[in-house]
């Protein structure tokens, strides 16, 4: 058995280009020997379960180490069962969200940006599920937020963020705004400080948080990792995937840690976009960033052949684009199952499944 993997369908759209990244990795055309468990977050199950099924699907990724994910619907009406998101990190123990950006051949980029860019984000805390109220003094209307970081957290989001840098020959950029804020976000400054005495082969370049957006519009060659905080994360990913001027070529991993370590204990993949309602049931969505996320999963399995079925899909997909078969929104006219087919063919090509 090559690896277990925890698959969670969604809803509308996302659960489409989840099914279309399953036909990559299926064993006709991998050879691997997956087992598949599924645990539907489609909204209609979360309501019936009343989000039990995200409890199952947490504990289950947690037993196996890996998970699959489709976009999901979150209700906005107050009472209902919300995201599965939040559910989901707290329950894996998710520390760390990792998004790469990266060029797509044929898309136009910005400011000139090739080499890839990855954040490493943190998962948890900082200024989301923060206490927040309100008070009136004096006649005017204050609002309070109470915001909180953990040392562990900092640690695990710096400590990856350098053993990803020696991985990927990057350099570790950016950080938070520490001169401002020295006992709350100075905290994750010094675990990066510590993780780079422990990295020295690492090339490491600290800069406050504004001066990292800035800077970003003049980086032209070198891999970039950035480490952040929550919410400076959450903003900067959503920058640097735009640089390169689409969503389309970046997966999202939420990787949990249980130890001190580098290594993640659970892994979950999907795409970084949304559900996509409007492109429900026409064929046209792109799955790029699925599949791509299918790709990076096998990565992180011990087994070597998965991580050579990794490679093989990342080199197949981008491929893929280069050779003119690309979906609407990057320019082309391939339908959603066409350009799948076109990966799936390049993939059989460079495994000899074929």
């Amino acid at each position: 058995m090559s690896a277990i993997i925890a698959v969670l369908p969604g809803d509308q759209t996302g659960q489409e280009l989840l099914d279309e990244a399953l036909r990559v990795v299926a064993p006709e055309v991998t050879e691997l020997e997956l087992e598949l468990r599924t645990f539907d977050l489609s909204l209609e199950n979360r309501r019936a379960t009343k989000n039990a099924v995200v409890a199952e699907a947490a504990d289950a990724m947690v037993e196996c180490g890996f998970g699959l994910k489709a976009a999901t619907v979150t209700p906005e009406r107050a009472g209902d069962v919300g995201s599965p998101n939040a559910l989901l990190r707290q329950r894996v123990g998710g520390k760390v969200i990792l998004r790469t950006g990266r060029r797509i051949p044929g898309v136009p980029s910005i400011a000139g940006v090739s080499a890839p860019m990855t954040v490493v984000r943190m998962a948890v805390d900082d200024a989301y599920n923060a206490k927040e109220w309100r008070e009136q003094s004096e006649g005017e209307e204050i609002a309070y937020r109470t915001e909180h970081i953990s040392r562990s957290t900092c640690r695990a989001v710096a400590e990856f963020a350098f053993a990803h840098a020696r991985r990927t020959d990057a350099r570790v950029f950016g950080g938070p705004k520490f001169t401002v804020s020295p006992v709350y976000e100075g905290m994750l400054k010094e675990e990066m400080d510590a993780a780079a005495s422990r990295y020295p082969d690492v090339a490491y370049e600290p800069q406050l948080i504004d001066a990292t957006y800035a800077l970003l519009l003049k980086h032209g060659d070198g891999a970039l990792v950035i480490p952040a905080l929550n919410r400076d994360g959450d903003c900067l990913s959503d920058f640097v995937l735009q640089l390169f001027g689409s969503i389309a070529g970046a997966e999202s991993l939420l990787l949990g840690f249980t130890e001190d370590s580098a290594q993640p204990d659970v892994v979950m993949a999907e795409a970084p976009h949304g559900t996509a309602p409007a492109l429900q049931g026409k064929n046209i969505a792109n799955p790029m960033a699925m599949i791509l996320a299918a790709a990076s999963l096998l990565g992180f399995v011990p087994d070597p052949q998965c991580k050579l079925v990794s490679q093989a899909i990342y080199a197949a997909t981008f491929e893929t684009v280069r050779a003119g078969t690309r979906t609407a929104d990057l320019g082309g006219h391939a339908f959603t199952d066409e350009f799948t087919n076109a990966v799936i063919d390049a993939v059989r090509n460079k495994l000899g499944t074929c």
